[in-house]
């Protein structure tokens, strides 16, 4: 089962246009690891902070409110 921070990841990368690997690249991950942590395959310490403040970044790099 998908964690539920996962899937608001994922709902916010479609909405504001974010690709996987432009967010991998933002925490220094590979996007195919990426991939496993947001569909719960590896659970990594620190992975939800990690996503949620590298989007942040992207989104504030783009001015995306």
């Amino acid at each position: 089962m998908l964690a539920q921070w996962t899937g608001e990841i994922i709902g916010e990368m479609h909405t504001t246009q974010i690709t996987a690997k432009e967010l991998a690249q933002e925490i220094g991950w590979n996007d195919k690891y990426l991939s496993h942590v947001l569909n719960c395959r590896v659970s990594p310490k620190g992975a939800e902070e990690k996503c949620r403040a590298a989007l942040a970044r992207i989104k504030n790099d783009r001015g995306i409110a």
